[in-house]
């Protein structure tokens, strides 16, 4: 089992040197980014080489391959993640040392002290919402800091300082360390019930979120379509310190009111606030989207943008990595990546693919997400892809933070097909991706979904395509895909 980091550790008020155990990974590379831009020396470490370890040198930090006591060197303080595992060495190095261990949230709110912040948090969509937010603030001039899970794509960057007193943050709720941030303005996308291992039960889930937005000293942006996020509106709204709280949604009585959402390979939304109606228009794909735009929109006149920039901002926004991303065409064929690892995001990912592929039909290659998750939703995951794709192929499942569970593999999510024709468990990814390949036809989308490592077998899956000769489908594809 992985750390429980001690939130309450004492953040020094010089952190010196930093050293981040796994630096590679998404979170942790954008918040070593800060750090060498407030003139820190950045040193770090991660288990392989990737992209994101070779700019994190570029940009100068001293990066090792491998996890080895050595590698803590001189560094004054330690930065970790809630994914580490406690015979980690240079974890064990440092608690030998006496030096400060800090989780990834607590270097974070090291840097966003005097600033004016916003903290976006939710079951879903946070990513995407944050960089919406970002996105709009640098396109009005208004130059914020911020730190987001994901790289917002026109900005080819997860995380970069700002000279306004503006910080943008995407909250993790996974571990609770959202809490830790002195928040003005706190967005709520949803609260769709996730890491029960963490909280225990959903009570606490959502007692988590009201916490977090009670914090807030401005104002509060919260759905006002999700269930969980109307728990957590109540919850808020019952405390005598409830800061401001401002709804938005499809809800007769939103604040920031859906009036229409039009789908096509773009998105757009009418809303209506402070009795005018607005009209957005994404270049992104999903009612999802358009859900996040209206949250972003009420974050943004929040902080005293004028509405018609709000909207500009917003429609300036292009994606962000490993949400519905492109990858490649191969005859015909075209290949997506995306995040979605929990079956409300599936439906969301699958719902835009929809959209995008018209007359075509969506292939899912479904990567499982911690084996919690996995024993506990395999037939809700099911269920989506069965009604909502036109064949899936299953791997096994990516950990993470956990240890196995005996039983708990891939083949859950398989079992629970109704018409076991349109789903494959393969387990090996070449067999996964020249099976994907074997289904494709001309003007169909292959689409990976996880949050794990289920992009890596995205090239394999572009060579099977280019090597795999157009035949159609087999006699048990086509009437598995039949009515699509």
């Amino acid at each position: 089992m992985t750390i429980k980091p001690d939130l309450t550790q004492p953040i020094p008020d010089d952190l010196g040197t930093v050293h981040f155990v796994g630096i590679g990974g998404s979170g942790m590379s954008g918040i070593a980014r800060m750090f060498l831009a407030a003139g820190h020396r950045v040193t770090g470490s991660d288990s392989r080489e990737t992209a994101t370890t070779g700019r994190m040198r570029e940009l100068g930090a001293e990066v090792r391959i491998g996890h080895d006591a050595a590698n803590v060197g001189d560094a004054d303080t330690i930065v970790v993640t809630s994914a580490l595992w406690p015979d980690n060495p240079e974890l064990l190095e440092a608690q030998r040392r006496g030096l400060p261990v800090l989780h990834r949230s607590q270097a974070l709110a090291a840097l966003i002290s005097e600033h004016r912040l916003v903290a976006v948090a939710g079951a879903h969509g946070k990513t995407t919402s944050t960089g919406m937010i970002v996105t709009a603030l640098v396109e009005l001039g208004l130059d914020p800091s911020f730190v987001n899970g994901g790289v917002i794509q026109s900005l080819g960057t997860s995380s970069a300082p700002g000279s306004s007193d503006l910080f943008v943050v995407e909250a993790d709720e996974s571990d609770g360390s959202f809490l830790l941030y002195d928040v003005a303005i706190a967005l709520i996308t949803n609260v769709d019930p996730d890491h029960l291992d963490h909280y225990g039960s959903e009570q606490a889930f959502i007692d988590a979120f009201v916490e977090f937005a009670a914090k807030a000293r401005e104002r509060v942006v919260v759905s006002s379509d999700d269930a969980g996020a109307v728990r957590v509106t109540d919850g808020l709204r019952a405390r005598p310190d409830a800061p401001e709280v401002v709804t938005f949604g499809e809800a007769e009585g939103a604040d920031v009111r859906i009036e229409r959402v039009t789908e096509g390979a773009g998105v757009t939304v009418d809303l209506r606030w402070a009795g005018a109606t607005h009209h957005i228009a994404l270049r992104v794909p999903g009612r999802h989207n358009a859900v996040n735009a209206v949250g972003a929109f009420a974050v943004l006149v929040g902080l005293g943008v004028d509405p018609a920039d709000a909207v500009r901002g917003i429609e300036a926004f292009g994606g962000t990595e490993r949400r519905f991303e492109l990858h490649g065409v191969e005859r015909g064929v075209s290949v997506y990546d995306d995040y979605a690892h929990h079956p409300t995001e599936v439906a969301a990912a699958l719902h835009a693919a929809r959209d995008v592929v018209g007359a075509g039909r969506i292939i899912a290659i479904h990567q499982p997400h911690l084996y919690s998750r996995t024993r506990l939703m395999a037939a809700d995951f099911a269920k989506v892809y069965e009604d909502l794709a036109d064949h899936t192929v299953v791997l096994d499942v990516y950990g993470a933070r956990e240890d196995p569970e005996p039983g708990v593999t891939g083949a859950l999510v398989q079992e629970r097909f109704a018409d076991q024709a349109r789903v494959d468990y393969l387990p090996d990814w070449a067999e996964a991706s020249a099976r994907a390949a074997s289904v494709a036809r001309d003007g169909d989308i292959i689409m990976t979904l996880s949050c794990g490592d289920v992009y890596r077998i995205i090239p394999q899956v572009l060579t099977a395509l280019h090597d795999e000769p157009a035949a159609g489908l087999r006699a048990s594809d086509e009437a598995g895909a039949a009515g699509r």
